[in-house]
């Protein structure tokens, strides 16, 4: 097993909630930026990321990192990189994507471009070759130019970690997977207590919540790009991951874990979610007003996503709406409140300054994660 430097991109404003879910897994970190954490592994920790992180969107082998101003600079240091370690003779290699902030190189299809040639070049020289059938394991490259410091990283996810494979249909305003995973981590919120979601469309929250519970690593129901990789991933390697993601699956645990909303079609969407992703036994489901929110017990949890009003047509609904929320809230006993919106007048209409907010960017709209802490349940409870 060799030492390799992987990168795992997050949510702006979710670094560190990443850097523990790695730390969690056994890996050493090197390095935490704005949307991205580094950190050391091994071709078994490709496939452990891959499969057992909550909150990554992908797992990148960094290939390299250089200062570049000029496109000749870019060529040769790209070309410098030993591509020949990852990419094998039939390998199929482009630049998928390049992200520029503050560097004087800013065209991303230049970008793209100079690289793609830079790496032909190197290869050309290695296989001794002038021509790639290409025909064989795809090897997509994803760079990224920060003050003119360019970072490399071969892309071992292929498609989007926040896809699961549970949710193939989604409700109105999804908030994506990974997104929701790290909300729910951030809370104090753990399998023994109450978990309601009074706006669920879709169910990504309860469904979240529930694989969390039940130790259902994400990447049980999905493959990845690197599975291909035979040359650099032995194919056991995956199979063991799955195997040991298998062998801690608690499917018989105890949990109250709800999901409301008002409108019945994207109620029943949820089910289905559930059911792809294994824990339609562990949530219940229900079509139900904001209004009726309600649960006999005590130091619950609400962690929800309510509507933005995106559109101008919903925004006059607004006020009603988080008004209602926060006045069934307070009849609810010892219970906390976390939700994430784009409303500017969330609190006043919730009718409480929240303890805590955090900005987080939900794609390009900038959100905010607004926490009401109740208080901590007697240690004796908490035991129990």
């Amino acid at each position: 097993m060799s030492k390799i430097e992987l990168i795992a991109p997050c949510h702006f404003g979710l670094e560190a909630v990443l850097k523990r879910e790695i730390i969690d897994l056994g890996y050493d970190i090197a390095e935490v930026e704005d949307g991205r954490v580094t950190f050391y592994g091994d071709e078994d920790a490709i496939c452990r990321a891959n499969i057992f992180l909550r909150t990554a969107e992908r797992i990148l082998v960094k290939a390299g990192s250089f200062q570049a101003v000029s496109f000749e600079e870019l060529f040769e240091k790209t070309r410098a990189i030993p591509w020949e370690i990852y990419i094998p003779e039939n390998g199929k290699f482009w630049v998928s994507k390049a992200a520029s902030v503050k560097s004087k190189l800013f065209s991303p299809s230049d970008i793209q471009s100079i690289m793609k040639k830079a790496m032909v070049k190197r290869l050309s020289e290695h296989y001794h070759r002038e021509w790639f059938s290409e025909d064989g394991a795809s090897y997509p490259v994803r760079v990224f130019l920060m003050k003119d410091t360019v970072t490399v990283g071969i892309d071992t996810s292929g498609v989007s970690l926040h896809k699961r494979g549970y949710r193939e249909v989604s409700g109105k305003a999804p908030i994506t997977e990974t997104l929701a995973a790290a909300l729910i981590m951030l809370t104090p919120w753990k399998k023994d207590r109450v978990l309601v979601d009074p706006f669920c469309g879709s169910g990504t929250f309860p469904i979240e919540a529930a694989m969390m519970a039940a130790n259902i690593a994400p990447g049980m129901n999905r493959s990845f790009t690197a599975e291909e990789w035979t040359n650099f991933i032995p194919k056991k390697l995956w199979y063991d991951v799955v195997n040991e993601a298998n062998d801690v699956i608690a499917d018989d645990v105890e949990v109250d874990i709800q999901g409301y909303d008002l409108d019945g079609s994207v109620v029943k969407i949820a089910r289905r979610n559930a059911r792809e992703a294994g824990v339609e036994h562990l949530i219940h489901f229900q079509e139900r007003d904001v209004r009726q929110l309600s649960h006999p017990k005590p130091y619950g949890f609400v962690i929800t996503n309510p509507p933005y009003g995106e559109r101008l047509e919903d925004k006059k609904d607004l006020p009603d709406l988080y008004r209602a929320f926060g006045k069934s809230f307070t009849e609810l006993d010892k219970w906390s409140a976390y939700m994430i919106t784009s409303y500017e007048e969330a609190e006043r209409y919730f009718g409480r300054k929240a303890d805590k907010n955090r900005k987080i960017y939900n794609g390009m709209l900038k959100t905010y994660f607004y926490q009401f802490m109740g208080p901590r349940p007697p240690k004796r409870a908490r035991e129990e």
